[in-house]
């Protein structure tokens, strides 16, 4: 993959962020100031496998077990989402 421009994505965010032959797209941020970040991109390999790569920073609570256990619940919830993810991608059977 070369940087012409015809080689971009539409979503592509057309500069710095693509290197290494792969397109990225902009930063999808969603923020909740003191508390949680989330920073959401699309990219494409150079093989053409799409994905998305999500950043997430959460504040923990000050005492060791609260913060282990929203660890636990945060661990629960991603692997509920990429799980969801992963099925959502797998082709469906033809009948």
């Amino acid at each position: 993959m070369n940087r012409r421009s015809a080689d971009h994505t539409d979503w592509c965010g057309r500069d710095h962020r693509c290197n290494l032959n792969e397109h990225r797209s902009p930063e999808i941020v969603v923020d909740i100031p003191g508390h949680a970040r989330a920073v959401l991109v699309r990219v494409r390999t150079a093989a053409g496998r799409d994905h998305a790569e999500i950043r997430v920073r959460v504040a923990l609570a000050p005492t060791e077990p609260a913060a282990r256990r929203q660890l636990v619940g945060l661990l629960g919830d991603l692997r509920q989402a990429v799980t969801r993810a992963a099925i959502a991608a797998r082709p469906r059977p033809r009948w």
